[in-house]
C-alpha cells in the first residue's frame, strides 16, 4: 500500500485561484466500505455517533431486495407505498473508519408529487434532535447516446425537514410538501432551482465548531433557461442560515440568505429569498456540495463534484476558504475522480489532530449497478456503497 498523489488539473476557465496553503490531494491506499446502498451523509451528534441518510441499493438483512426511492419504482425494487417514495436512516458507530458498525435505522415514506422522486439531503443532529431534508427530482425525458433513459435529471425543490426527537426511531414529517415546499421554488415548467440538495455544513461534533451558533446550508443551483440543472450538475452555489431548533428550521422567515460582499467586502445576509447571491459561480461546472470545518487548520474544506451528462464520469475539486463566504481558492481538481464518485464530503469526526489527514466519504459508478456500465474504480475501493478514503491534504510552509 503506497501513498498516491491525484493530479490537479483544473480547467483553464477555472475561476478559482491555486490556494497558497493547502495544494494537491494524497490517497493513502486506505479505504473501506460498507453497504450496497448511497447517499450518506453523516451528522456527528453529542453521543460520539454519526447519524446519516442512506437511499438506494441494499442494506441490512430486511432489505435483501434493492431499494429505489422513486415513487414509480417496481415493486421488485422495494420502492413507495401508495406511491409515496422511502429514504433511509442509518447510525454508524465507531472511531476506526476502517471498523465502523453501521446500524439501518428503517425508512419512511413520503409523496414526492408532482415529482418523480424524493431523496435525502441535508442531515442534522443537534442536542439529540434529527433534522433530515428531502428534495425532488422528476424524469427529463432525454436518452443517452445508447439510447437509454436519463431519468431523475430535473432538480426540483428541498421540500423541508422532518423532525426526530429519539435518535431516528420516530419522526414528525415536515409540514412543506413538494407543492409547497420550505423555500417556495418550483422545478416544473422550467423552473430552476438555486437552493438544491441543500447539505447542512459540519462544524464537528453537536456543530461546536459554528462561527454564531447557527446551521448553515450549502446548495446548487441555476438560473440560466437552458442550464443544465440535475441533482449532480449545475452553475451556482447558495448558502443560507438559520439557528436550529423544531420550531425554526422549517420555518422560511427564521432563514437569512447570503446576499453577497458589501463594498467593505463583508458578506451581505437577508431575509429576503429574491436578495440571494451565489456563493460560488461556474457555468455547468458546479453540481452537488458540502462543506466541513476543518478545526486544526481552521479552514472550511468544500467538496464539489461536476456531474457531466449525468451518466459520464464526473469530476471533482476541493477548494479552501479561512470564512464560510469566501473567497475559496483551490486545493485539488481531481479529473474523473471514482471514475464517477459522487456525494462528496469529509466527516468532521475523522480528521486528525493536526488536521493534514481526513477521510473522504463519497459513493461511486452508481451506473455500472444501473446501467451495466464498466467504469473501474480508481482509487481502489471506489464502487457503490458508503465509500472512505483517507487522505493527505498538500500543505505549503
Amino acid at each position: 500500500m503506497s501513498d498516491t498523489t491525484w493530479p490537479s488539473t483544473p480547467p483553464t476557465d477555472c475561476p478559482f485561484p491555486q490556494s497558497p496553503t493547502l495544494r494537491g490531494i494524497t490517497f493513502t491506499g486506505r479505504n473501506a466500505h460498507y453497504t450496497n446502498a448511497d447517499t450518506w451523509y453523516p451528522s456527528w451528534g453529542s453521543d460520539d455517533v454519526l447519524y446519516t441518510p442512506w437511499t438506494d441499493g441494499s442494506f441490512g438483512e430486511e432489505m435483501k431486495r434493492p431499494f429505489d426511492c422513486s415513487s414509480k419504482a417496481s415493486d421488485e425494487a422495494n420502492a413507495g407505498r401508495d406511491g409515496n417514495a422511502g429514504t433511509g436512516q442509518a447510525r454508524i458507530i465507531g472511531n476506526d473508519p476502517l471498523a465502523l458498525t453501521v446500524e439501518n435505522l428503517g425508512i419512511e415514506y413520503a409523496s414526492p408529487a408532482p415529482y418523480g422522486g424524493r431523496y435525502p439531503c441535508g442531515s442534522l443532529m443537534h442536542n439529540g434532535i434529527w433534522y433530515y431534508g428531502t428534495y425532488c427530482l422528476d424524469e427529463s425525458g432525454r436518452t443517452a447516446e445508447d439510447g437509454r433513459p436519463l431519468n431523475w435529471d430535473i432538480l426540483g425543490p428541498f421540500v423541508g425537514f422532518r423532525i426526530s426527537r429519539d435518535f431516528g426511531k420516530t419522526w414528525e414529517e415536515t409540514p412543506h410538501t413538494p407543492v409547497n415546499p420550505l423555500f417556495g421554488e418550483t422545478g416544473k415548467n422550467g423552473g430552476k432551482i438555486k437552493i438544491g440538495t441543500p447539505h447542512v455544513v459540519d462544524f464537528g461534533k453537536n456543530m461546536q465548531h459554528s462561527p454564531d451558533g447557527k446551521a448553515y446550508l450549502v446548495g446548487h443551483g441555476a438560473v440560466r433557461p437552458d442550464a443544465e440543472l440535475a441533482w449532480i450538475c449545475g452553475d451556482q452555489s447558495y448558502l443560507c442560515r438559520v439557528t436550529p431548533s423544531p420550531e425554526t428550521m422549517n420555518d422560511p422567515g427564521a432563514y437569512e440568505f447570503f446576499g453577497g460582499h458589501d463594498a467593505a467586502g463583508k458578506p451581505i445576509w437577508t431575509n429576503d429569498f429574491s436578495a440571494i447571491k451565489p456563493l460560488l459561480d461556474w457555468q455547468g461546472r458546479i453540481g452537488h456540495a458540502t462543506i466541513t470545518y476543518n478545526a486544526p487548520l481552521k479552514k472550511y474544506l468544500y467538496c464539489i463534484t461536476d456531474g457531466g451528462n449525468t451518466i459520464s464520469s464526473y469530476n471533482s475539486y476541493i477548494l479552501e476558504s479561512d470564512a464560510i463566504t469566501g473567497p475559496w481558492k483551490l486545493v485539488s481538481f481531481m479529473e474523473r475522480f471514482g471514475q464517477q464518485a459522487y456525494f462528496l464530503n469529509i466527516p468532521s469526526k475523522f480528521i486528525s489532530g493536526d488536521g493534514r489527514t481526513v477521510w473522504l466519504c463519497y459513493s461511486a459508478n452508481f451506473t455500472n449497478h444501473y446501467l451495466g456500465t464498466e467504469w473501474a474504480p480508481n482509487p481502489p475501493g471506489s464502487q457503490y456503497s458508503l465509500c472512505l478514503q483517507e487522505m493527505k491534504l498538500g500543505t505549503v510552509g
